[in-house]
């Protein structure tokens, strides 16, 4: 084959798998941190300008502002005798022989933080920043079954109707627990076969128009216990319990669960034997009621990582309508596991209570939808994962994804029924490292990103580094973002838009700017003015042109279109790429962009050949070198 269309087919190829932007985010809306804190555990309230990071011995409670971060630090060190107790643990431990703070959660109006404690979890209050003591409910609230004694284990917590729920991964001697653990409420908790050693993920609240029919779900992953030598360690999960849950009956599940059921959760495709078992992170994205989408991320053993979407309408269904693992009597009457109004006596009989206790497992497995994990780029290794739901001018909803990855990059990702389009890719930090938490909020329209170093502010509608044409803006295929036909720029669609008044243009679909009307297809065919570059006739040349979308097709012409050069992709560059073929001469060289079946000149060049014995004049050498650095600039 010849091998420029080899090249030119294989840069195509890696275009259609990449994201279609990259920037560099350099604004000040972020907060840097004294010291690594590699286990952080983060709270935000929707609406709220404040974070609050827990970290090593300390809270930061993060305001953001437009320009600037102010820090209130609140510290909570460990106990001394705590801290002398581990210290004489072996030494593996020994390196988390301090007060990792997991758990901060507002319960009703007060938060409720826990933290590690050197190995002896302690909890508190905290109210107008100070800690204090947590006060005697009338049941005990042990801290341990809410913390982890050690920031590696680990754990999730959530707060749903006033009462705090916890679920501890398995470790060492201890089986793991999903439990209600500071309530006013009976505090319950999870039968010990229920679980196999969980690792978890995750945790939702499930929103229903009746309240006892309120749900929480808990994502994790368990040990397969038959797994031969060439199958999967891990199968993952997703349970779920009635917040309405008030135990059982004294002879049955008096302190536990009456409502707990759990399923096998899937992501790969039916067909393939490869499947992705560990189920990392996932967020529950709510559209109305009981209806939304969940977004899990997952690994395989070979630790690569996948998203997979599933429908909460169906995994109402499987829950409501399966078979029960194992059991093959007829269900009759109330349905084991279903959530029930208080003192419904038919859900607290003890034979219904019984299968249950020993039938916790749904025989219907979930599946993701489309059948197959979303379509992105496998050498982006993932860490986090958040979503968002947009109304867009066309008055239908579409979900916006981000993807935390390893390399402390973040993907927003256009999710719809037909694909996963990855709009952009944003690189946000100073010291690249694993992104470690992320949060997002919809009423701000903020995303709040987290590394070991860093804590970085992103708005969610970031419009304005689009471009200021209207083709560019209606090819970001951003929910978020329009193209204002009256302004003439690409703005963020106003909250409460009316689609009757027009005045926004966007196309989500499809790449396709035709919307934008024929004047966004006119070719200027000399659009820019070429720079003069002086080099020696057998020196090297390095004519570089700004990428802007990685889904376009760059390519070098020469004399108006008298002969075509390739080009080829440099980081933020496309750099001409003369051929044994195609020498270069004398003339002028523009490098051309074609996306969506329109064409734009980017820059061009005169080529010039001198006559010394140097290889390219000094103000042309600076100019280039001017113009590789503002190369970079580009894309910010």
């Amino acid at each position: 084959m010849n091998p420029i269309l080899l090249t030119t087919l294989f840069t195509v190829i890696l275009a259609e798998k990449s994201p279609r932007l990259k920037f560099t985010v350099q604004e000040p809306t972020r907060f840097h941190f004294a010291k690594p804190e590699n286990y952080m555990t983060l709270y935000h309230q929707q609406g709220s300008d404040v974070v609050y990071v827990g970290g090593q011995a300390v809270i930061y409670m993060i305001t953001f502002a437009q320009k600037e971060v102010q820090d209130t630090p609140i510290q909570v060190k460990a106990e001394e005798s705590a801290k002398d107790t581990c210290l004489t643990r072996s030494a593996p431990l020994q390196l988390e022989c301090d007060n990792f703070i997991t758990v901060i959660e507002k319960v009703n109006d007060t938060f409720v933080v826990c933290g590690t404690n050197a190995g002896s979890p302690k909890c508190w209050l905290l109210v107008n920043k100070t800690l204090t003591d947590i006060p005697d409910h009338g049941q005990r609230t042990s801290a341990s079954d809410i913390s982890p004694p050690f920031p590696s284990q680990r754990s999730v917590s959530i707060s749903a109707d006033g009462s705090l729920y916890s679920a501890l991964s398995a470790v060492g001697k201890q089986s793991g627990s999903v439990r209600r653990t500071y309530s006013s409420s009976k505090l319950l908790k999870t039968e010990s076969k229920w679980l196999l050693n969980p690792q978890f993920a995750g945790a939702a609240v499930i929103p229903a128009t009746q309240k006892y029919n309120e749900e929480i779900y808990f994502f994790f992953s368990e040990t397969n216990k038959s797994a031969s030598l060439d199958e999967e360690p891990f199968r993952a999960r997703i349970g779920r319990i009635c917040t309405s849950d008030e135990g059982g009956i004294k002879t049955v599940l008096s302190d536990s669960w009456t409502t707990f059921l759990k399923a096998r959760v899937m992501c790969g495709t039916a067909s393939t034997p490869q499947q992705y078992n560990n189920i990392r992170r996932a967020f529950v994205l709510i559209f109305q009621h009981r209806t939304g989408v969940i977004y899990g991320l997952f690994s395989n053993v070979w630790d690569t990582t996948k998203v997979c979407a599933y429908s909460i309408e169906e995994i109402d269904q499987a829950f409501a309508k399966s078979k029960l693992k194992g059991y093959s009597s007829p269900l009759t009457g109330h349905r084991p596991g279903m959530c029930a109004s208080k003192n419904n006596s038919a859900a607290l009989n003890a034979k219904t209570l019984g299968v249950i206790k020993d039938h916790p497992e749904i025989e219907e497995v979930i599946w993701p939808v489309g059948g197959a994990p979303l379509d992105l780029p496998t050498d982006d290794h993932f860490t986090q994962v958040v979503a968002d739901t947009v109304l867009a001018v066309n008055e239908e909803h579409y979900s916006v994804i981000y993807l935390g990855t390893e390399q402390g990059k973040v993907l927003k990702v256009l999710h719809t029924n037909e694909e996963a389009f990855i709009i952009s890719q944003y690189s946000l930090f100073h010291n690249e490292g694993p992104i470690i938490n992320m949060v997002i909020d919809s009423q701000k329209g903020h995303l709040y990103v987290g590394t070991a170093m860093e804590i970085q502010r992103l708005p969610l509608a970031d419009c304005t580094r689009y471009g200021d044409s209207c083709r560019e803006c209606i090819l970001s295929r951003d929910p978020y973002c329009g193209w204002d036909l009256a302004k003439k720029k690409c703005l963020a669609i106003p909250i409460n838009y009316n689609i009757s008044t027009g005045g926004f243009l966007q196309g989500l679909d499809q790449s396709n700017a035709s919307v934008c009307g024929d004047a966004s297809a006119v070719l200027k065919p000399h659009s820019t003015i070429p720079k003069e570059v002086q080099v020696a006739k057998d020196g090297p040349v390095h004519l570089p042109c700004p990428v802007h979308s990685y889904h376009a097709t760059y390519v070098w012409e020469k004399d108006n279109c008298v002969k075509r050069y390739p080009c080829i992709i440099t980081g933020s560059s496309c750099v001409l790429a003369p051929t044994p073929e195609l020498p270069l001469k004398e003339g002028v060289f523009r490098c051309m962009v074609l996306e969506s079946g329109l064409k734009k000149e980017v820059v061009s060049y005169k080529l010039v050949f001198n006559t010394g014995t140097q290889s390219t004049s000094p103000a042309s050498t600076l100019a280039l070198s001017l113009l590789l650095a503002l190369t970079g600039l580009w894309l910010q």
